[in-house]
């Protein structure tokens, strides 16, 4: 998404860089991400606090390690989650932007794949999945010699250093690999008024279904502007304690409201909390 030069940067845009899945094996081997999920699981099956219902199985397709999913959310619930993931993010480069950050227009996305691993139609199904579940994304796949809103760049893990220098630059690549060691990463480049100009994900394709599933679905999710984590949150796959790989039931929820004509590039995390309930309810997303 980006033009890392000194110039482009005094202009009046934003760019974030987002690291999605993070490295997290310890000196013995072990993958603590998998601790992590199981503790999650376990949180899910016994904290009577949390008043989300109607756990299932993951949906038809998803890796083999997915976990299940809650169905039913309350509003304080959906709320809390949208107000966590649509403002921040980990790297941000120029002006600070207003507040939310959305595509104003429909969205054309471009697969890359440079990976050792054939992984284009893969990844093609998942942006089909997106733009199934969430029709206001107005999401279609651009053909090679069509001008795309983001390009999902396929790599090895081997090359992901190098295509982030090549993209941003080695300062920028150092600061951030330093800060976040991520195993896949999005930059979105946003306008003043919030409007999502361009995103681009690399996703590594030669670790696996899981890794390469789990950051499919995380980097879009980015990509389309939901910009942070919150590792509090036990339902949303931009929790970096969690492995999903699948468009979960909660993200697809977020990510309506973020694409709703009332939530509007720009809106401030005041106007958005006033809206939000609204919103909710008339789309039916809530459960009480």
């Amino acid at each position: 998404m980006i033009n890392r030069s000194l110039a482009f940067l005094t202009l009046p845009r934003t760019i974030e860089l987002i690291p999605g899945r993070e490295r997290t094996r310890n000196d013995r081997g072990i993958c603590r991400r998998a601790i992590a999920a199981i503790a999650a699981g376990l949180l899910l099956l016994s904290e009577p606090a949390l008043a989300a219902s109607g756990r299932e199985p993951p949906p038809a397709g998803a890796p083999p390690n997915a976990p299940p999913q809650y169905t039913h959310f309350t509003t304080s619930e959906l709320t809390r989650g949208f107000m966590a993931l649509a403002f921040g993010s980990d790297l941000r480069i120029g002006v600070r932007p207003r507040g939310i950050r959305r595509f104003d227009h429909p969205i054309r996305a471009h697969v890359i794949d440079n990976g050792s691993v054939a992984r284009s139609g893969e990844m093609a199904r998942v942006i089909t999945d997106y733009a199934h579940q969430v029709p206001s994304l107005r999401l279609t796949i651009a053909n090679d010699n069509e001008p795309a809103d983001i390009d999902v760049r396929l790599i090895d893990e081997k090359d992901f250093y190098a295509a982030l220098e090549s993209a941003f630059g080695p300062k920028v690549a150092k600061t951030f690999i330093a800060r976040t060691d991520p195993q896949c990463m999005t930059s979105v480049k946003s306008s003043a008024d919030g409007s999502i100009v361009r995103s681009v994900s690399f996703i590594i394709v030669d670790k696996g279904d899981d890794v390469f599933f789990d950051c499919a679905y995380h980097e879009l999710l980015h990509a389309f502007g939901l910009s942070n984590h919150d590792q509090r949150n036990p339902w949303t796959t931009l929790n970096q304690k969690r492995m999903v790989g699948y468009l979960s039931i909660y993200d697809r929820s977020l990510l309506t409201l973020l694409y709703d004509p009332r939530i509007k590039p720009g809106m401030t995390p005041g106007q958005a909390r006033a809206s939000l309930p609204r919103v909710i309810a008339n789309l039916g997303l809530s459960s009480r």
